[in-house]
C-alpha cells in the first residue's frame, strides 16, 4: 500500500539532506519531485497542484530555510498538509437519534459492496453495536445469495425477505420492521449496481433514500480502478449525496492515487478500506496515521490495536519481558509467526513498522502462509539447546536442520536473518510501549534524521 510513492517521497527527502542548506533553488527541486511522485501514485491533478503550492507556500518560508534542521521542517509541512488532503481527522459513522440506524451500501458492480457490507457488519457487532444486514439487488439473486452465505458465516442476521416482497423498497421496509421487533440498532442496505452509472440506477436509489431516510449513505469503490473510482464517486455524490467512501482492495493498490484523491475531490471522508479477503481486513480510515505511512514514520498505533485485540494481557507482558532480559528465542520466534497470522498479511503488517535507520528494509521482507509452515518445521528441527541460543547454529547445525526439516540450508540461513530482524525490530518498540503499553505513550518518529 503506497510503496511507490513512499519510495519516491524518502529519496527526496534524503536527497534535500544532501544538500546540507535548503535553498528556493534545491527546494523548488524537490517540489517538483514530488508534485511527480503524487502524479506517477495517479493522484488527481487538481489535487497534486493544490497540494504542492500549500506546502510551498509554507516551506519557502524564512523560518524553515533558515531553522538547524530544516529537512525536518519540511517533512512535518509535508505530513501536515498530507494529512489535510487526507481528511484531517477519522470520520466516524453517524447513528440516528432514535435507532435504527439505516446505512445504504451503494456503487457499481463489482467494486465490493456486497462484501464490505458482510465486513461493515462485523466490524459493528464488534464495536457495540447489533446490525442486521438485508440485500434490496431484486435484479440479481446471486448477489442475495452471496450476502446469506456471508451472514451464515459471520453468524451475524440477514433479513431475505418474503415471496411477497419483490421491489427494495419492500425488502428495506421488512428489515426494518424486523430490526424494530429483534432490537437491532444498525440496518445495512446492500442496493442494487450496474456496470457503469445510468438513470435506472440513480432513480431507484434516490427513491430507496427518500424511503428509508439513511443517516449514511456509503459509497464502496474499488482502489485498483484508480481515478475512475473518484470520478464514479464524485458522481454517486452529486446525485444522491453520499456521505463517507469505503475503500476495497486498498492491500493491492501500490500508488494510492484514489485514497489520496477522494476527500479532495468529493469532499466527503474516506471512513473505511478493505485491506484483504478476509473479513477482519477491515479498517477506519485514519488520515495521520496514513499520512505517517506514506512518509515511512510508520502506523504503530494501528499495529498496537491489532495486537492488544489479538493478543492477552499476560501473553503481552511474558513477551515483553523476554524482550527486555534478552531472552526473545526462536522458540518464541516460531509461536510469534503463528500468532501474526492471526493479526492479518504479514507483509501489511510488516508495513506498519517505521521505514527508518535499522528497518528501513523490514517492508521488503516477504513472508507468506507457505513459509510460516516452513519456519514452524526448521525450529521444530532444532534441539532445544540451538532454540535457546542461535549463535551456536553452525554450518553443520544448519545442514542437519535443513535435512531434519525437508528445507535447504538457505531458507534456514534465510530463517535465522528473519528472526535477527524481528528480534530488533521487536525490541526497539519495547521502551516505546509495544505489545501493551498505553498509546499515548508511544513516541513515533517525527523525521528523518538532521
Amino acid at each position: 500500500m503506497f510503496d511507490n510513492l513512499s519510495d519516491k517521497l524518502q529519496r527526496v527527502f534524503k536527497n534535500l539532506r544532501g544538500e546540507g542548506k535548503l535553498s528556493a533553488e534545491n527546494m523548488e527541486a524537490a517540489l517538483k519531485e514530488i508534485r511527480l511522485a503524487l502524479l506517477e501514485a495517479d493522484v488527481h491533478f487538481k489535487v497534486a497542484k493544490q497540494f504542492i503550492e500549500a506546502v510551498k507556500e509554507k516551506a519557502m518560508g524564512q523560518e524553515v530555510l533558515t531553522a538547524l534542521s530544516p529537512t525536518q521542517h519540511v517533512v512535518k509541512i509535508v505530513r501536515d498538509e498530507m494529512v489535510k488532503m487526507l481528511g484531517q481527522h477519522q470520520a466516524r459513522l453517524r447513528t440516528a437519534n432514535e435507532p435504527p440506524s439505516v446505512y445504504m451500501i451503494v456503487g457499481l458492480q463489482g467494486s465490493g459492496k456486497t462484501t464490505s457490507t458482510g465486513k461493515l457488519a462485523r466490524w459493528l457487532s464488534k464495536n457495540g453495536h447489533s446490525p442486521i444486514m438485508v440485500s434490496v439487488d431484486v435484479y440479481r439473486p446471486a448477489a442475495r445469495k452471496q450476502l446469506s452465505i456471508l451472514a451464515r458465516d459471520l453468524k451475524l442476521p440477514i433479513y431475505e425477505g418474503t415471496p411477497e416482497e419483490t421491489k427494495p423498497a419492500e425488502l428495506a421496509r421488512g428489515a426494518r420492521k424486523e430490526a424494530v421487533q429483534t432490537g437491532r440498532d444498525v440496518i445495512l442496505v446492500d442496493t442494487a449496481g450496474r456496470l457503469h452509472i445510468d438513470e435506472e440506477l440513480m432513480t431507484e436509489l434516490t427513491e430507496l433514500k427518500e424511503q428509508l431516510n439513511p443517516v449514511e449513505i456509503l459509497f464502496v469503490a474499488d482502489a485498483m480502478t484508480g481515478q475512475d473510482a473518484v470520478k464514479s464517486a464524485d458522481e454517486f455524490h452529486k446525485r444522491l449525496g453520499i456521505t463517507g467512501v469505503i475503500l476495497t482492495k486498498m492491500d493491492g493498490d501500490a500508488r494510492g492515487g484514489a485514497a489520496l484523491s477522494i476527500r479532495a475531490v468529493t469532499g466527503q471522508p474516506l471512513k473505511f478500506v478493505g485491506v484483504g479477503e478476509k473479513p477482519d481486513a477491515f479498517e477506519p480510515f485514519h488520515p495521520d496515521r496514513v499520512a505517517q505511512r506514506i512518509l515511512g514514520m510508520g502506523d504503530m498505533l494501528s499495529l498496537i490495536e491489532k495486537v492488544e485485540e489479538t493478543y492477552g494481557q499476560k501473553e503481552q507482558e511474558e513477551m515483553q519481558r523476554k524482550l527486555i532480559e534478552d531472552e526473545f528465542s526462536l522458540g518464541d520466534f516460531r509461536d510469534q509467526m503463528k500468532q501474526l497470522r492471526k493479526l492479518g498479511p504479514l507483509e501489511s503488517i510488516l508495513g506498519m513498522m517505521p521505514q527508518l535507520g535499522p528497518l528501513k528494509d523490514l517492508k521488503n521482507a516477504k513472508i507468506d502462509e507457505k513459509e510460516i509452515t516452513r519456519l514452524v518445521a526448521i525450529v521444530d528441527s532444532m534441539t532445544t539447546r540451538e532454540r535457546n541460543n542461535h549463535m551456536i547454529i553452525n554450518g553443520a547445525r544448519r545442514r542437519r536442520i535443513a535435512k531434519g526439516s525437508g528445507t535447504s540450508v538457505q531458507e534456514v540461513n534465510n530463517l535465522l536473518k528473519q528472526y535477527a530482524q524481528m528480534r530488533k525490530m521487536m525490541k526497539s518498540f519495547t521502551g516505546g510501549g509495544f505489545l501493551g503499553k498505553k498509546l499515548g505513550k508511544l513516541k513515533l518518529p517525527m523525521g528523518f534524521g538532521s
